[in-house]
């Protein structure tokens, strides 16, 4: 059940949603994977424009939370990277360190307990599973493709449970 009189949410994704991971894709398609790296180049993502703007716009209606599959030891890079690119202040949903499932049940699971308390306007997010799997659960999804789309981002979110 959801409080009427609380502001509702707007929910976005990082990478490839409002910070584009291009340039650090190359450490994924090593074998092994250098996640260490991955998430090392993280405060030197370009923001993504379209995302950005869509944050900002959707702050004037509702209050924008950030859930990412990137792990809780990249917490103050990300913190950081949201203030230096201007987006709004909100609260941040981490992966715990550790923690491997895939994005589509950590999102879900964390989108389904805020859902209990508050009305979640929208999920902004690029991964398809993700996105399918909200909008089966009745959630209003925009779908992000405003990033160029990488086969091993796709991989570590869904199989590896890495982001």
């Amino acid at each position: 059940m959801t409080d009427g009189r609380r502001t509702p949410l707007a929910v976005f994704d990082l990478d490839n949603t409002l910070a584009d991971t291009a340039h650090r894709q190359r450490f994924l398609e090593r074998r092994p994977r250098d996640w260490d790296a991955f998430f090392a180049a993280a405060p030197h993502d370009p923001p993504l424009a379209e995302g950005i703007a869509l944050a900002r716009a959707s702050a004037e209606e509702c209050e924008v939370v950030y859930l990412t599959g990137r792990p809780e030891r990249c917490r103050r890079d990300t913190l950081d990277w949201l203030a230096a690119h201007g987006l709004p202040d909100g609260r941040v949903y981490m992966r715990r360190d550790g923690d491997r499932r895939p994005a589509r049940r950590t999102k879900l699971e964390i989108l389904r307990r805020l859902a209990r308390t508050r009305e979640i306007r929208v999920l902004v997010d690029d991964d398809e599973l993700v996105c399918e799997d909200a909008e089966r659960d009745g959630f209003t999804v925009v779908r992000a493709r405003w990033a160029a789309r990488s086969a091993e981002l796709k991989v570590a979110q869904e199989r590896e449970g890495r982001t």
